[in-house]
Parts: C-alpha cells; structure tokens; sequence
C-alpha cells in the first residue's frame, strides 16, 4: 500500500493550522509578527473582542492555498500573506473582530 500523499498547499495549510493550534495564541514564531501585535491579539482574543488569528488563517489558505508568510495587525484588521505555488503573494485583509475579509489583492 502506497503512503498517503498531500498537495502542497494542503499539507503547509495541515502543517499551519497543527502548529497555530499547539502554539497558544496561534501565531507561528516563523511569521513576521510584531511584539505588541501579539500582546495586544492575545488580550483582544481572550476577551473575545477579536476572533482567533487560526481562525483567519484558515480561511486565508482556503481561498488561496499556499504558505503563509507574513501576518501583521494594524488597527483592528489582520493582512495576512500567502505566498501561491506559482510564486505570487496574495495579501488579505480581515476585520479582527467580525472575521470578514474586507480586501484580497496581489501584493506586488
């Protein structure tokens, strides 16, 4: 019997969300995400005031499978960058707190 095999983007999107769900506030160290974004995520989710980054992610990858190579906050809206098997970035931006996108765009 032949192992099992995933796509590409399927596996980095298991790979993700395995480690967002072990690493407490599920932001990958691996991604670029300042300091105070972080502290000021964790106290917005804990509270409920902003929806899980997990969460997020997963949709991110959902509707452009690829890898995960940036997330910042800025205000209340997450931009998360998801870099496509063709080598192209995808840039979608979240409210942090309803969790709609508002915005998917190719970032130049």
């Amino acid at each position: 019997m032949r192992p099992r095999r995933f796509a590409p983007g399927r596996c980095a999107a298991l790979v993700t969300a395995a480690y967002l769900a072990l690493s407490g506030l599920l932001v990958p160290d691996a991604l670029a995400v300042d300091d105070e974004d972080v502290r000021r995520a964790r106290e917005a989710v804990s509270s409920g005031g902003y929806v899980p980054l997990e969460t997020l992610i997963a949709d991110a990858l959902r509707r452009r499978p690829g890898q995960v190579v940036n997330v910042d906050l800025d205000e209340d809206e997450y931009e998360i960058e998801v870099l496509d098997e063709y080598g192209v970035v995808w840039e979608l931006e979240y409210d942090a707190r309803t969790g709609r996108m508002t915005d998917m765009e190719r970032d130049d």
